[in-house]
């Protein structure tokens, strides 16, 4: 079979919306040459379009014409490797996914320890920040609201009342095993991040998940987010101003 047959059918088989490399096509380093005029001539038919340098899309096709994919599914290729999550959007982009400001950035951040994801999505820039943790499937979830709390002082157009509602909820929906989880990541970020935290899970009456925080903070140290007391009524006990 033709390089350009065996790209096409592959292509053939894959949904509408999905993002991949030359390595998910399936053919041998030597097949490269052919299976790059064969991906140039599909993205003039508009079967597909290039995200960036090596990475593109099978468009959806709707009522209104073809569709880009989501954020997450555009960098998807940068947000895995060999199949494992190796990352995840932060920053304001997922501020505003959250619900936490209507502002979209000019900038996505991504979030890793083991890659700098520098590309760009259109004119759209995507730029690296550092994990504090090593990023799985199963914890970024995590650490997006970890990276929340953590930046909440500057999370741009931000309604402090209506974010602590936000976070408070996506907390109080955690399991007690995912809540203990999330704790041990907790105290890998800045005391800032822990004392937030602690002072919502005193609002949840989650007593049992509070020392671990208590002990990893210094009784003489306070936090300056502006959160008042009507906004978080536990602020002030875990040295919130």
């Amino acid at each position: 079979m033709k390089v350009a047959e065996k790209i096409e059918r592959k292509i053939n088989r894959m949904k509408e919306g999905t993002t991949f490399k030359y390595q998910q096509l399936g053919i041998d380093q030597t097949e490269y040459s052919a299976a790059t005029k064969a991906i140039e001539r599909l993205i003039k038919k508009g079967i597909i379009k290039r995200v960036s340098t090596g990475v593109f899309y099978k468009p959806k096709q709707s009522a209104f014409g073809k569709l880009k994919p989501e954020e997450e599914e555009l960098l998807k290729p940068y947000l895995f490797q060999d199949g494992k999550r190796i990352a995840y959007i932060t920053g304001g982009s997922l501020y505003n996914r959250m619900g936490l400001t209507t502002q979209v950035p000019k900038t996505i951040k991504v979030a890793s320890r083991v890659k700098r994801v520098t590309t760009r999505i259109g004119i759209t820039q995507v730029k690296p920040v550092k994990s504090y943790v090593d990023v799985t499937n199963e914890n970024y979830y995590f650490l997006e609201i970890l990276d929340a709390l953590k930046d909440f002082k500057n999370i741009a157009d931000l309604d402090k009342k209506s974010a602590i509602s936000i976070l408070k909820n996506r907390i109080d929906n955690l399991s007690q095993d995912d809540l203990s989880k999330m704790i041990k990541y907790a105290l890998k970020y800045p005391p800032r991040v822990k004392a937030l935290l602690g002072a919502i899970l005193d609002l949840l009456k989650k007593k049992n998940s509070l020392n671990a925080l208590k002990t990893n903070l210094n009784p003489l140290t306070s936090y300056k987010i502006g959160i008042k007391e009507e906004t978080l009524p536990t602020a002030t006990k875990w040295n919130i101003y």
